[in-house]
């Protein structure tokens, strides 16, 4: 974990109802609120982070969730899957969990020699769950009902659609330092060895593929991750060079980014391990508190009776 790309940092998607969003990833899916904040640049709306205790990077899904919006489209130039990574042996129990919960999912099927559940979340983002045939020894987040024997251990992949893989490809060989895995058919996926999990990006070519809709039940951006500001800025640089329209340097409070549109367009971020997410709260107090930016901060008392209540 040098100068490197470190896998994925984070994804971000888009949901409707806050509450509902809520309830399905940390009663249903069993993941640990980690972060309860609010879009920095629209923040009348939450911005919630998933994931597992510490909020490890390559465990993060977030979202933005914005009531009423209309519905996404899946499509080319998307991220249209969200893999996770769950232990071998789960996958029947995650079927019964979701027959449970009235979730609407698909057989088990196999892509790569790996089995996988596909199912979709209450605004139709398309999640799989993967027994992935690689060692997973991240440590999860347990609830009540999901136990580590099946818990959900953080990302194993992220799929993206695309007219032509090639430019997109160039970036993840050239610039992001991944390979070329392996291919079945149409599906071409990349690995980087910087990190042992969350290391997976999956391209899907369908020439004739209509563009996706980003919108609810949508992947907004995916974060690639690096150790620190000075190796993000070196990446700039890179992208820049390339004649990409990259931003400069943005401070999120628990991470530094900048944020590109690859050349299959896509909304790629490139996000600092540093400072994390107990920079302003514990650990063990993760996700209890409303966290605000100072830029906000004078709003808090407005923002907290209008924000929906989560529990």
């Amino acid at each position: 974990m040098e100068n490197t790309i470190n896998g994925i940092h984070h994804i971000t998607a888009i949901a409707g109802n806050a509450k509902r969003n809520y309830n399905f990833y940390t009663n249903v899916l069993g993941q640990r609120l980690v972060k309860k904040t609010v879009n920095f640049d629209d923040p009348e709306t939450y911005h919630l982070y998933y994931g597992d205790k510490e909020g490890t990077p390559g465990s993060i899904l977030t979202f933005f969730p914005w009531e009423g919006i209309q519905t996404g489209r899946r499509g080319a130039r998307q991220a249209t899957e969200i893999g996770y990574s769950v232990p071998k042996g789960s996958l029947d129990f995650w079927v019964n969990r979701f027959e449970k919960h009235n979730v609407i999912y698909n057989k088990v099927a196999e892509k790569f020699g790996e089995e996988y559940l596909t199912v979709l979340d209450p605004d139709g983002l398309k999640l799989e769950l993967t027994a992935s045939k690689t060692a997973d020894n991240r440590l999860p987040w347990e609830t009540d009902e999901v136990k580590a024997e099946n818990a959900i251990k953080g990302f194993h992949n992220v799929t993206i659609t695309t007219n032509k893989m090639q430019p997109t490809a160039d970036i993840l060989t050239g610039v992001f330092g991944y390979k070329l895995l392996e291919q079945n058919v149409n599906r071409y996926r990349f690995i980087t060895d910087a990190v042992e999990n969350a290391n997976i990006v999956d391209l899907v070519e369908v020439a004739g593929e209509v563009a996706g809709h980003v919108a609810g039940g949508s992947v907004h951006h995916v974060a690639f991750r690096v150790a620190n500001e000075e190796i993000l800025m070196q990446y700039r640089e890179k992208i820049a060079a390339l004649g990409l329209h990259i931003t400069d340097k943005i401070d999120r409070n628990y991470f530094y980014s900048l944020y590109f549109r690859e050349p299959g367009g896509v909304l790629f971020e490139i996000a600092t391990d540093n400072p994390g997410f107990a920079v302003d709260e514990s650990v063990e107090e993760l996700g209890q508190n409303l966290k605000l930016p100072a830029q906000h901060e004078r709003f808090r008392s407005a923002l907290e009776k209008s924000l929906p209540k989560l529990f």
